[in-house]
Parts: C-alpha cells; sequence; structure tokens
C-alpha cells in the first residue's frame, strides 16, 4: 500500500508539472503588474491664470489702498495689482471686501486669486494661507486725541502700561486685536478691546479725531498719513515691534505661481516705480488734498461737478448715472470744453450734426451736451434692442457704437455669424470681428456694408468705459 501510494502521488507530480511549466510560460506563475491609468494633472495656477487671462484679486476700500477720485480709480494696493497685471499680461478682476473672513474664504474656494492688503504676517494666518514675500514693514500704532484744556474726559496715554481697563475699537478679525490681546498679557492687566463690525480702520480714525470713540489703533504709515488730515490725534504710542506686510494666496497654491510673486515683489519693491507709488499714497501732501475732496468716494460718493445734471438725465431716460459719468470720464475727463480733432465736443463729445439729429439746439452748453450723449446711448440701444435681448451684454454693443458708429458694429455681428461665432455675445465674439475690421480679409467680406474701421480703438473704449464703471459700482452709491 506504501508504495502504491508513492507510485501515485509521482505520477500526479509527472502530470501536474507540465501544466505548471506551461502556464508559468504563459506568465500565469507570477504576479500580474497592474497598469496605472496616467493621472491627469490640469494647469498650475500661474497657467491657469495666464490662459483665462484674467486675475482675480481683492482688495480692501480706503483712503489709500482702493477708492475713485474725480472719476478716477487709484489707490497703493490697486495700482500695484495693475502693475503686476501687466507684467503677466493679462486683466485685473477687482473684487472690494473689507471683511477678511470674506476674503479669506474667497481665497481657499478659489473665487480669489490673490489678497492685496496690507496683511500683517502672523504665526496663525500661517494655518490658513501662503505669505508672499513682504513689500513693506511696519509698526502698530496708537491712535488718540492729542491733549486738550477744553477735552477733561479723554485720558491721553504716554505708555501701553496706561492702557489697562481702556475701551479700544479695532476693526473686527485684523490684526489689531491680536496684538491688543498680546499687549494685554504682556502688560498684566485687561484692555478693553471692542471688535468693530461696521467701521473700517480709516472710519475708526476719523470717529477719534471727531471725539466719538476715544482710541483705535492702525498702521504706522496709515497713522502718520491721517495726522497730516486731522491734526488734532497723536499717533506716536508705538505698541507693536516692526511686523511683515505681504499679500497671501491660497495655501495650497501651486510653487510657480507663489515662486512668481515672489520674484516680481522682489524686483519692483527695488524699482523706481515703487517708490513713487509710496510717495503718491503716503508721503505726498497731496493724499491730504485728495482725502479732504467731496470727489474721494470716501468722503461722499461725488464723481463730477455735473453729477446732479447728469443724475437728473439717466433717471429720466432710465440708465445708470454712473455709466453716463464713465462715459464722461473717457471721452473728455469732465472737460466741458474739450474737442477732438475730428469736432466731437463736449463732455460727451457730440459731433454737430448729431446734435442736431437729437434735438440739442446748443451743444457746447454742457446739461444739453449730456443730454445729447444720453439721446444718442437711447437711440443705439433701441437699435439693438431685438439683436441684443440681454440689457447688461447690450451696454457693450451700444458703447461700441456710440464709439464707431452702429454700421459697424452690426457689420461685426454679420460677420460673427458668417463665421460661426455668437453674433449676440459681445466678449470672444463679436468684439474679435470688429477689433479686426480694420483687415481687408474682413472689411473686404461680401457681407460687410460699412467697410474699413480701426475697430481696435472702439474696443478699448468699450473696455475702459465698462472698467471704469465696475470700479463705480465698487464704491460710488447708485443713490
Amino acid at each position: 500500500m506504501f508504495f502504491k501510494g508513492k507510485h501515485i502521488a509521482a505520477v500526479k507530480i509527472i502530470l501536474i508539472l507540465p501544466v505548471v511549466i506551461f502556464l508559468s510560460g504563459c506568465g500565469w506563475g507570477h504576479k500580474k503588474e497592474i497598469q496605472e491609468e496616467p493621472v491627469e494633472v490640469g494647469p498650475t495656477d500661474l497657467e491657469r491664470i495666464r490662459e483665462e487671462g484674467v486675475l482675480k484679486v481683492v482688495v480692501d476700500y480706503n483712503s489709500t489702498n482702493y477708492f475713485v477720485y474725480r472719476g478716477k480709480p487709484m489707490g497703493f494696493q490697486y495700482e500695484m495689482v495693475q502693475e503686476l497685471c501687466d507684467n503677466l499680461g493679462v486683466n485685473l478682476q477687482i473684487s472690494v471686501s473689507n471683511n477678511l473672513n470674506y476674503s479669506f474664504d474667497g481665497l481657499k474656494n478659489n473665487r480669489f486669486d490673490l489678497i492685496a492688503k496690507n496683511l500683517t504676517v502672523t504665526r496663525a494666518r500661517k494655518q490658513e494661507v501662503q505669505f508672499t514675500e513682504p513689500f513693506k514693514q511696519t509698526r502698530q500704532v496708537l491712535v488718540q486725541r492729542k491733549p486738550n484744556a477744553n477735552d477733561t474726559t479723554t485720558v491721553y496715554l504716554k505708555s501701553t502700561l496706561e492702557l489697562e481697563g481702556k475701551n479700544v475699537h479695532v476693526q473686527k478679525n485684523t490684526s489689531y486685536y491680536t496684538r491688543l490681546v498680546n499687549l494685554s498679557e504682556e502688560i498684566g492687566s485687561p484692555i478693553d478691546i471692542v471688535e468693530d463690525t461696521i467701521y473700517g480702520v480709516e472710519q475708526l480714525i476719523a470717529r477719534v479725531a471727531g471725539g466719538e470713540i476715544d482710541y483705535t489703533v492702525c498702521d504706522e504709515d496709515v497713522g502718520r498719513l491721517n495726522k497730516t488730515y486731522y491734526p488734532n490725534i497723536d499717533v506716536s504710542l508705538v505698541i507693536s515691534f516692526p511686523q511683515n506686510i505681504a499679500w497671501a494666496v491660497r495655501k495650497d497654491a501651486s510653487d510657480d505661481w507663489k515662486e512668481y510673486l515672489d520674484k516680481w515683489l522682489i524686483e519692483f519693491k527695488k524699482s523706481a516705480k515703487y517708490n513713487i507709488l509710496y510717495n503718491k499714497y503716503f508721503v505726498s501732501s497731496r493724499s491730504t488734498i485728495r482725502m479732504g475732496s467731496d470727489y474721494h468716494s470716501i468722503n461722499g460718493g461725488k464723481i463730477s461737478i455735473f453729477d446732479p445734471v447728469v443724475k437728473e438725465f439717466a433717471k429720466y431716460y432710465g440708465w445708470d448715472w454712473r455709466l453716463i459719468s464713465s462715459i464722461m470720464y473717457v471721452e473728455s475727463r469732465f472737460n466741458p470744453e474739450a474737442e477732438s480733432w475730428g469736432g466731437a465736443y463736449g463732455l460727451m463729445q457730440l459731433m454737430p450734426n448729431t446734435a442736431t439729429a437729437l434735438g440739442i439746439e446748443d451743444y457746447t452748453d454742457p446739461a444739453e451736451n449730456i443730454k445729447g450723449g444720453i439721446l444718442m446711448m437711447n437711440w443705439i440701444d433701441e437699435q439693438l434692442q431685438n439683436s441684443i435681448p440681454d440689457s447688461t451684454e447690450r451696454i457693450k454693443f451700444t458703447l461700441a457704437a456710440y464709439n464707431i458708429g452702429l454700421g459697424h458694429v452690426k457689420d461685426a455681428q454679420r460677420l460673427a455669424r458668417k463665421y460661426g461665432k455668437n453674433q449676440h455675445k459681445w466678449e470672444d465674439n463679436v468684439d474679435f470681428y470688429l477689433r479686426n475690421k480694420s483687415s481687408s480679409k474682413y472689411f473686404k467680406d461680401p457681407v460687410v456694408k460699412w467697410g474699413y474701421a480701426r475697430g481696435e480703438e472702439a474696443y478699448n473704449y468699450v473696455q475702459r468705459v465698462t472698467g471704469n464703471y465696475e470700479h463705480y459700482l465698487n464704491v460710488i452709491p447708485k443713490n
């Protein structure tokens, strides 16, 4: 039995062995290697921004970083990011918010590519965002009123130790609040910190100057600037060591975007342009003049001396007065005697024959000139209502026609339709054919009725007017 069983086992081995060898030769005897699908890698942040042609930036609204003055968008941060966009070769899409939580959330959720504010670099914030190369350093100072014999209620402070029990108002969610909390620990006594959810830093400074509150905190350069406008305030008490001020990008932003920003900031800080910008907004006496003007958006939202007339006619004819003001700024810089080489005249650059056709008797009169321009906008808008049903989209077509003539805009629409584009959409559709109407390929096309045109000028005109209008929407009240 033993030999018989052994024999059978040997036979089994002999029979199985060729099968194993065969299967091994086919690769069955080895662990099969799994081929992983290649992971598709999308564009980096820098590549995406350049491909889209837009940089989405959030800034804060105050008298130094971003505002409108006499119809022109201005500001230290605004001009910095404009320089950045020029270097990138992209357009700027600006959002305005003084709420830091909103700004950080927008960064994390890709609504913004960059926070361009005077952000103090702190350890806590580094957990949420990546900071760029600092573009300046500053210290925090206490803002208080100067000693005054007539003011017997306010205590003038000469030392941080005297902050014990004092009410200090600061903007909510700022580094000023954090600094006061730490300072309270350092001096071993409580400071009554009031977090303000309504007013910005400069508005709080104004409230100190006006006697509404006793103390607030701001950056040293901002304090020095406001001191020239409010001579009764004192900003000499420093409450922090020098701190880095920087911009911020997403925590998981691609390396090339962060590296690009850092390199650009390092080079820009060395340039004459940076020094000019800094002096323009923080040193020059003209900054004080701007701050005290009624035509600074912080001080009441006036755009030009013609606001009352513009508002009256715009309301009557159904336009946003801020759009009409933007047209006036681009056309004439609010000069009622402006005259072009082609004979267009006044605030809205009316041609004499156009004014006559619109029933304007004296187009040299500023009010009549404004009325004539609005009537012209109305007429164009009516001609386009059937072909451009979307009123917001129609504004761009109307502006282009105001600049170059309705016939050329209609030609561009016909070209768009012929070449498979959307004749009812301006951006990346009709605008392309208007821009290129100086090319013989297009102005000699059989569908074109009005011939050659320098459409690039009209395209730029639409960009300037709508761009300015967006700035007005950001900071100028409608009513």
